[in-house]
Formats: structure tokens, sequence, C-alpha cells
């Protein structure tokens, strides 16, 4: 099976089978149903990969990204940079430039991703992150993305410096955030909910 594949289907079931229960509905965000055309289009062009709607009515747009278990000792989350290498030069810019969304949903699963998807029953940690103030941050200077001469985040002056670090296979650059930092500096309310992170 192509990697894309694998990627997708664990991706696909993992919302369907463990976030939609675990995560969404402990908070009352029902998943709002959508026409596969325009689903694939606010997903290419603004990085949303679903809509909710809370209790009070209001629709919640948010990007989702889920990982196997070999991930669950980081306690950052990790948003796609840039993509260099790829030739051709409107796709250079990748999701951190495009992403509209207004939450960010980054989940650690309790399996592997190339292991039998029924093995996959919990998260060993989630989050929710309200990416317009995480955006806020960036853009008035209190979260800098730059390079920290580090692998991980580190907090300078009630200010976030987060490393770009780069793929092995060179195909793109990523910054990862550390969650407790977002909530020592902010407090919780930028995370509307957790589960392991802090």
């Amino acid at each position: 099976m192509a990697p894309y594949i694998t990627d997708r289907a664990f991706t696909d079931y993992i919302h369907a089978n463990l976030a939609l229960p675990i995560i969404y509905k402990p908070i009352n965000w029902a998943q709002v149903n959508l026409d596969d055309d325009y689903a694939e289009e606010i997903d290419m062009q603004q990085g949303i990969d679903y809509i909710f709607r809370d209790n009070n009515g209001s629709l919640k747009t948010v990007q989702e990204r889920f990982r196997e278990v070999k991930y669950q000792f980081y306690s950052d989350f990790t948003i796609r940079y840039r993509r260099d290498e790829n030739i051709h030069q409107d796709r250079h810019q990748s999701e951190y430039y495009k992403m509209k969304a207004d939450y960010f949903t980054y989940g650690i699963t309790n399996c592997y991703k190339n292991a039998s998807l029924d093995r996959c029953t919990d998260f060993v940690k989630y989050a929710i992150i309200d990416l317009k103030k995480v955006y806020e941050k960036i853009d008035n200077g209190d979260i800098i993305i730059r390079d920290n001469g580090r692998n991980t985040c580190a907090i300078k002056d009630n200010k976030i410096i987060c490393p770009i670090k780069y793929n092995r296979d060179g195909s793109s650059s990523f910054f990862p955030i550390e969650i407790s930092f977002l909530v020592q500096l902010w407090g919780e309310e930028i995370i509307v909910s957790q589960k392991g992170f802090i």
C-alpha cells in the first residue's frame, strides 16, 4: 500500500472511531456533513478538514493531525512550513501559509499506523489548540519561528522561540510549538481541551 493511502486510511479511521467519540463528543461539538466537492476545496485552499457546530450553534473549523504511538514522548504539536524542494513554485508554501482553520486538533494514538487499525482504541495524548490565538501570537512577535540553535522551543523574555526543522527526506520543513509553553505564558484558554500534554 502506498504511504499516502496508509496515512489517509489511518487519519480517516482515527477521526471516525476515536476523535469523534473521545475528543469532540465530551465538548459537544457535532460534525457538520459537507458536500464532497466543498470539503475537498476547503481542505486544499484553506487547510480545513472538518467543520463542527457547538451547543450554541457556532461553527468551528478544524484541521486535524493524528500520529502513531512512537511520537508519544513529544510534548509539542507541529505545523508544516515550507516545501522548497518541490518542483512547482506555487507549492513551496505549506499549511502555515494557507491554514484558515480556527482550531488544530493534534492527537497521538495508542497504536502504530502500519498495524491493524482495530488496535487503535484511544489517544495517549491529544489537544485542541485555538489556532487564531496562536497565529495572533506569531503575528505580534510573542511566538518567533526561527533557528534557535536547538531542536525544541525555548522561552526567552516571555516569548516562545521555535526552530524550523527539516524532514529527513528533504521534502518539507515544519516548526514545533510546545503546548505547555502556550499554557505557561498565556493560560489554558489557548487550549480548548487536552489530555496528556500538560
